[in-house]
This record gives C-alpha cells, sequence and structure tokens, in this order.
C-alpha cells in the first residue's frame, strides 16, 4: 500500500497544505487523475472544497468525486484518492451511503496512492473512534478503511491552555486504551505525518509524535522505523 497520512491540512501560519506540497507531488508522481472526496465538508460545500484544493495544488491533475455520475466509478477510474479533512463522522457517513468503504479498500490495497489530511487521515484507522470531532451525524458504523491495523488521532496536541479543566487529549485517548488495551493509537502533530510504503511505516516532519497503548506512552521521531505497528493485534486483524 502506497499511503500518505497528513496530520492537518495547515502547519502553523503557513498557506493551505504548503508544507506538505512537496511531499503530495512526490507522492503522486504519474499520477494523471486524483480523485478528491470532500464528504468531510459542512460547513463550506463539496464544489468550493475541491476548487480551494485544486488552487493550493495546480500542478496536480484533480477532480472531485462529485463530477462522476457514479461515485464508484470514480474510485475505479482513480490514479490516486485525495481525502480532505473537516468532520470525520459525516465523511464516514457518507462513505457508506454511497458504498465506497469497500471499493476504496480494495484499490488501496492493490497499490492506488492514498492522501489524507486531517478526518481523511483519520478514517485510514481501523475506526473513528480516536477523532476529535463532534458525532454530528451517525453512521452505519464506526469502522473505517482499516488500510492501517491501529488508531489515528490527528492534530495531536499535548497544549492545555491555562484555566481549562476539561480532560486533556492524552487523557481522552487514554480512555479509548483502557477499553481497548491492545490496540495502538499514533498522534500525531500539525505538520506531520504518516507514510506507509507497503510494510513499512515511517513519520514525517519536524515534531515528534506520541503512541499510545494501554497505560503506556512512547515519543516517535521524525524516521523513525514504525513498522511494527503494521502488524496486526488481537482485536485488528
Amino acid at each position: 500500500m502506497n499511503l500518505f497520512m497528513l496530520s492537518s491540512s495547515r502547519a502553523g501560519d503557513e498557506a493551505y497544505l504548503a508544507h506538505a506540497k512537496e511531499m503530495i507531488g512526490s507522492h503522486l508522481t504519474g499520477c494523471q487523475r486524483i480523485v478528491f472526496i470532500p464528504y468531510a465538508g459542512v460547513t463550506i460545500d463539496w464544489p468550493t472544497y475541491t476548487e480551494k484544493v485544486q488552487r493550493a495544488l495546480p500542478e496536480l491533475n484533480i477532480v472531485s468525486i462529485e463530477s462522476f455520475d457514479d461515485p464508484k466509478s470514480a474510485i475505479e477510474q482513480a490514479d490516486a484518492i485525495m481525502v480532505g479533512g473537516g468532520n470525520t463522522f459525516h465523511l464516514l457517513h457518507q462513505l457508506y451511503s454511497n458504498d465506497l468503504i469497500h471499493p476504496i479498500q480494495v484499490r488501496v490495497k492493490q497499490g492506488l496512492p492514498y492522501v489524507g489530511w486531517s478526518a481523511g487521515s483519520n478514517i485510514c484507522g481501523t475506526s473513528i473512534c480516536t477523532t476529535n470531532d463532534m458525532p454530528i451525524i451517525y453512521p452505519p458504523s464506526f469502522d473505517a478503511l482499516a488500510l492501517v491495523p491501529f488508531q489515528l488521532n490527528p492534530h495531536y496536541s499535548d497544549y492545555q491552555p491555562p484555566g481549562h479543566n476539561g480532560e486533556t487529549r492524552a487523557q481522552r485517548i487514554e480512555e479509548f486504551c483502557v477499553l481497548n488495551p491492545s490496540v495502538p493509537v499514533l498522534g500525531i502533530k500539525e505538520g506531520t505525518a504518516l507514510v506507509r510504503k507497503n510494510d513499512t511505516l515511517t513519520l514525517k516532519g519536524q515534531l515528534t509524535g506520541v503512541v499510545f497503548r494501554g497505560r503506556q506512552q512512547n515519543i516517535i521521531h521524525a524516521e523513525d522505523d514504525l513498522s511494527e505497528y503494521l502488524k496486526p493485534t488481537p482485536n485488528n486483524p
């Protein structure tokens, strides 16, 4: 498989997708038709969302899945798939509504390049149970694409604002890990990405990430070989 899973569309004050533009271009070398899936957009309409991505990546031939009469045929004809961020629940709901879960899984497992950011990365995991988003809509299942046998938490941050008494991100992820002790959760910070090339997994970017498993937390660094997390766990065959 050939996955590029970005934490975010922006890093700091940089322009939209600017921090990842070169890496995305390299990841999609030779791809003539890149199908963009804007389903995570809720407060932005899908044509506007697609245009925004096209403006950010003008060197690439990006077409919206909405330009096809049949979304399944879009996946069949794609040279690559790109999935944007927004609300993860809405994204997954739309994928189920259009019966796209299996077609995407099949094509990506055959080697079709995949690029996602934020919600588009979150759905690469086994489920969306570690998303940061509000459940504004109820998809038929929380089961996601399972292109990697672990959970993702994009936009991961250990920052706690002064005076804020709610749970930290780490505490929320720990709640998942208590109920699913064998399932790793990889927290990736803004400006970083996880890249899967077949059976190799690497963290890209300038910042560290965190792996949660049970009550343990381990820091991961850029260029670390994280391939051990591609091995199936008891709860994720």
